[in-house]
């Protein structure tokens, strides 16, 4: 015999877990307007686009380009650079727009500046590390093995 405060503990259990899967069941995805495809007034303008698409980092996915991204913020943001490509803006302009509203990220080369530096020439300094690191060891080892060389010797 269950006592009564776990009969109505479990009911209330019960009624939670029925409305949390009446939400669930609600709460469909919809799916997404096809990209309608962009219009290009020449054939330079859409070379010029595919370029700086190519150049500028879709900033949802990791490592895609706009151009390759199928994200919507990437089909916004390819309308956006149309737009600011017909307002005639420059490449340096558009790039400036983006970097000031999404940060360094949207860029795949980044500038070089004193905030990028480390970005730009922390691999070189790892690696010349690791060789000064390789060359001591190499080095103390080295020092070590003619020491017990010569202490091993009888004369």
């Amino acid at each position: 015999m269950t006592p009564p405060g776990f009969q109505r503990a479990r009911i209330a259990l019960l009624a939670a877990a029925s409305v949390l899967m009446l939400c669930a069941s609600l709460a469909v995805a919809q799916p997404g307007k096809p990209e309608v495809p962009l219009a290009f007034t020449s054939s330079a303008e859409e070379a010029r686009f595919h370029h700086l698409a190519a150049e500028l980092r879709c900033v949802m996915c990791q490592n895609q380009s706009l151009a390759d991204s199928n994200a919507q913020i990437a089909r916004d943001l390819r309308r956006e650079v149309l737009d600011l490509m017909r307002q005639g803006k420059s490449d340096r302009e558009i790039k400036d727009f983006l970097v000031a509203r999404y940060g360094e990220f949207v860029l795949y080369r980044p500038r070089v500046e004193s905030k990028t530096w480390l970005l730009w020439f922390g691999p070189a300094l790892v690696l010349l590390a690791g060789g000064f690191i390789v060359a001591s060891v190499v080095r103390g080892r080295a020092g070590t093995a003619t020491a017990v060389a010569d202490d091993e010797q009888e004369w």
